[in-house]
């Protein structure tokens, strides 16, 4: 299993007295230092550039919009849980867990709402920081393909503070249960190909959507949710940041996520652009393909690093088809796989420069789409597909992706 290991570098440690229920404004998600140093590199870009009409930043936008967020008292959701019952938990991780939970309506008339509901670890300001982030983003993020975000709770007592976010549910679990798990059933072609697109249409929206530049930092296969229908959702947001703004090239910061999926400039680096969440995208769409986890220690040792081993058989050779996930028993366009290979390779260029951006991303994933339904189409028509510079092998990116000069990312 793999986990994500956060670094939180903020001094505040202000304890307030113990509370039952967040109030509205007033104790809402407070800015973190992170976002008031974005916010003052911000207004000095805009000064140099002789215009004060700069892109609000995200805790700006959030102020507009946090009363769209509900106000959990910790009691609702103990209730919601059975106090938090273990039979009833669905997901656990470094930051906490999660539970699946029944809200009433306020009326106590109608239905129940099921919900997913994140308890952060109590102690620590990791989970603090983690929990403001996430409230934040998800507070004015809105797009399909993004899990929603329904409301939050916080308590500060003297046994710890309590944050709790509270999301719809998504009853499919996340790709990666479905990808690497023997024992559900196969996830058909077609499926896997709309289940990437729709992941490539929400980190679209986070890069070019907004005033600001959204860099999730954290995309693999295990933030992908499913909800009923098999329609995916990024989740977990803690770890995003807002991109560079004015003329500024990239977000320095810490790096953190989780190794195999972190592109390599941003591992040796601390360089953080758009292009980071790029290449993590690239290794989930081979994880996809393959049907393997980036890192898989019960293979072979030839095998075990997914990039590696895609490596020795290229979209355009022959031994490609020796890559594809075997359970799909050939159920499958191998022009479609084809396709998909190579803007597989071109996410994960070793030039971060070099990479496409998620909008062309989308295009070359709904050709891929009419390929394999059959329909007929004219590859002329996708400028996208010529204007992604020709990729170079990306020999040795996996060593680059895991070098040792990164303490704080976590191992598979």
């Amino acid at each position: 299993m793999m986990k994500c290991f956060y670094i939180f570098k903020d001094k505040d440690k202000d304890k307030s007295k113990s509370k039952s229920k967040c109030g509205a404004a007033k104790s809402a998600p407070e800015l973190s230092e992170r976002s008031k140093a974005d916010d003052s590199q911000r207004n000095r870009a805009a000064k140099s550039t002789g215009s004060m009409s700069s892109p609000r930043s995200i805790p700006e936008m959030y102020k507009e919009k946090e009363q769209n967020l509900k106000v959990f008292s910790l009691s609702e959701l103990q209730e919601a849980t059975n106090n938090f019952n273990r039979l009833l938990k669905i997901g656990e991780g470094g930051f906490g867990s999660v539970y699946k939970g029944s809200i009433k309506p306020a009326d106590g008339k109608g239905h129940p709402t099921i919900v997913a509901i994140k308890k952060l670890n109590a102690h620590g300001l990791q989970g603090h920081k983690q929990w403001v982030a996430e409230v934040q983003f998800l507070g004015v993020l809105d797009h399909p393909n993004l899990v929603k975000l329904l409301g939050y709770c916080s308590v500060d007592g003297e046994r710890g503070i309590q944050r709790l976010l509270v999301y719809e549910y998504m009853p499919n679990k996340s790709l990666e249960d479905h990808l690497f798990n023997r024992a559900k059933p196969t996830v058909p072609w077609i499926t896997r190909l709309n289940i990437i697109l729709g992941a490539a249409q929400g980190m679209a929206y986070l890069h070019e959507g907004l005033e600001v530049q959204v860099i999730y930092r954290d995309f693999k296969s295990s933030n992908v949710l499913l909800d009923k229908d098999f329609n995916p959702k990024l989740s977990d947001f803690g770890l995003a940041r807002e991109g560079p703004t004015g003329e500024r090239t990239h977000v320095s910061t810490a790096p953190v996520g989780t190794r195999g999926y972190a592109a390599p400039e941003y591992v040796e680096t601390g360089h953080l652009t758009v292009k980071s969440d790029i290449w993590s995208f690239g290794v989930v769409v081979y994880e996809i393909l393959t049907g393997r986890r980036t890192l898989e220690r019960n293979l072979p040792a030839a095998e075990r690093k997914l990039l590696e081993w895609v490596r020795q058989f290229p979209a355009d050779s022959k031994k490609f088809t020796m890559i594809i996930d075997p359970r799909l028993q050939n159920q499958y366009s191998l022009d479609a796989a084809r396709r998909i290979a190579k803007l597989a390779d071109s996410c994960l260029n070793k030039n971060a420069k070099d990479r496409p951006s998620m909008s062309q991303v989308v295009e070359i994933l709904k050709l891929a789409i009419d390929e394999s339904k059959g329909t007929s189409f004219d590859p002329r028509s996708a400028p996208s597909l010529r204007t992604i510079p020709p990729t170079k092998p990306f020999r040795s990116l996996e060593a680059a992706s895991t070098s040792r000069h990164t303490p704080h990312m976590a191992q598979a």
